[in-house]
């Protein structure tokens, strides 16, 4: 393993398990609980170790948790959860967890699915926030999903909540069947062994996957991916856009789609060589984005009023 990935793994982290509304939620927390809070959360059928090998360069300054989003990862699942379950369950995390104590407000970074939760969690609580840091949520112009949904591919979170689970003989079978959506190449290959393994789970003599089916929803459920841009333009609060300069979900068309609804205000960071799952394609660089941009904000904290 490469000296950074190792370092990064080495920083001191606590792993534990909250109850929000019933529903036990795993998480990750880094650094000094006294520092500005961030609150981290990853894509659709993904898991908080996606932010495991990127929080730990934040830990000297920030107190960051990341957690699994339910029916996903090590969370249970939640019945009947709808984005706007979700964001509450967002919100849930970050005061069951203590992020509102501190005079200023917790940053939210969210991956793509997990983005989508953020400006859900920032229209039901805009004055919790200090903004949301939005990486490669699909922002496409109607026309353009029209398209790209065309080609066979479904809609974030649609499938079948009845379909169980395969189950593979060995590890090696169910690492083979592990892959990324939208396919891409990933440049750091050792990543996707990591996030592959935490994927999927031991049952008996077999293996099969973490996440629940019961995360999945009907096609035309989802309906509201037509309106991310404008939910992204109207979303409270501040926003950026980090994304990766070769992503098929967030393009050049989509940073001008976004300008058109209005959101000339936003932020939009590119990072060279990266697609959608930047952290697995740009690990490195994905990191100094969110530093710089962080940094700015931090110029301009959003604190409680005293």
């Amino acid at each position: 393993m490469p000296g950074w990935f190792v370092s990064a793994l080495s920083v001191p982290r606590e792993e534990g398990f909250v109850e929000v509304d019933g529903v036990r939620m795993h998480y990750f927390r880094w650094g000094n609980p006294t520092a500005p809070p961030i609150l981290m959360t990853h894509g659709f059928l993904s898991h908080a170790r996606c932010f495991a090998f990127v929080a730990p360069f934040f830990a000297e300054d920030y107190h960051i948790v990341a957690y699994d989003l339910s029916g996903m990862g090590d969370s249970e699942p939640r019945e009947k959860c709808d984005m706007a379950a979700r964001g509450c369950e967002m919100i849930g995390v970050a005061e069951a967890l203590d992020l509102f104590a501190h005079r200023c407000k917790p940053i939210i970074v969210a991956h793509s699915f997990g983005s989508a939760v953020a400006l859900e969690a920032l229209s039901l609580a805009p004055d919790a926030f200090s903004g949301a840091v939005i990486c490669d949520l699909m922002v496409l112009r109607p026309s353009q999903l029209d398209a790209f949904w065309g080609t066979g591919r479904a809609g974030p979170g649609s499938g079948d909540p009845d379909r169980p689970h395969r189950r593979y003989p060995d590890y090696a079978s169910a690492r083979e069947r592990y892959v990324l959506s939208p396919p891409q190449p990933v440049t750091e290959a050792f990543l996707m062994d990591y996030m592959a393994y935490h994927s999927l789970r031991r049952e008996g003599d077999a293996w099969t996957w973490k996440f629940s089916p019961s995360v999945f929803g009907p096609e035309e459920a989802h309906g509201e991916w037509r309106e991310m841009g404008h939910r992204l333009v109207t979303a409270p609060g501040r926003k950026a856009v980090i994304h990766g300069e070769q992503s098929l979900l967030f393009t050049k068309d989509s940073g001008d789609y976004i300008r058109e609804l209005g959101g000339a205000d936003i932020p939009l960071i590119a990072v060279p060589e990266a697609r959608h799952h930047l952290m697995l394609d740009q690990p490195l660089a994905f990191v100094a984005a969110l530093r710089a941009l962080l940094a700015v904000w931090r110029l301009n904290p959003v604190k409680r009023p005293c």
